[in-house]
């Protein structure tokens, strides 16, 4: 286990998080777990950590890795590197305890390790077969509304369509500057 400048700690393992995680059991504290991609972290995230962390004493964060989530949203994500995504989630005064969830890791083996008091997802996190399902491994899943009114998701289509609208904007200005030149050149070959 590593610690952040903040004194947050960033889990090298999950035989980490299970040891943290005997140690907050023992002082009888409620543990949270979320997981996702926190991708270009931004105030929805936050405001996501801090509803988590009302929940309960303690909130361990599970972080996507690069391959996890290149393999689920494509060639183009994560924008921001894996190690730069722990530590910022670290940097969260919320976040007790950040570790990276490998490409191979077991469906769910971090929730049954962590086995919390409560998981904390979204909507679109896991569907209601799934939700019952892991009721089993956890004492309680708690389902939170969206917290910012754009995700990472949207701010990168957002940013791909102004950038297409700068590209069309200049493309059709050249072209029309090209059409006139090879017409005053048909012009002038006519006279």
């Amino acid at each position: 286990m590593t610690k952040a400048p903040n004194g947050h700690k960033i889990a090298s393992s999950y035989q980490a998080v299970a040891k943290f995680v005997q140690k907050q059991r023992r002082a009888k504290k409620k543990i949270v777990l979320t997981q996702g991609s926190f991708d270009m972290l931004h105030i929805g995230h936050a405001r996501y950590c801090r509803e988590a962390k009302k929940r309960g004493d303690v909130l361990i964060v599970g972080v996507d890795s690069d391959q996890k989530i290149r393999l689920r949203k494509g060639e183009g994500r994560p924008v921001v590197p894996q190690d730069e995504r722990l530590e910022m989630l670290a940097h969260l005064e919320y976040v007790d305890l950040v570790v990276l969830k490998s490409l191979n890791t077991p469906k769910w083996e971090l929730i049954k390790i962590v086995k919390p008091d409560i998981l904390i997802a979204t909507k679109q996190t896991y569907k209601p077969e799934q939700i019952k399902e892991l009721e089993e491994i956890c004492t309680k899943v708690v389902v939170l509304k969206p917290m910012a009114v754009t995700s990472t998701s949207a701010k990168l289509r957002l940013m791909q369509l102004e950038a297409a609208q700068k590209i069309k904007s200049s493309l059709t200005e050249k072209l029309v500057n090209t059409i006139e030149e090879a017409l005053n050149e048909l012009k002038g070959e006519k006279k």
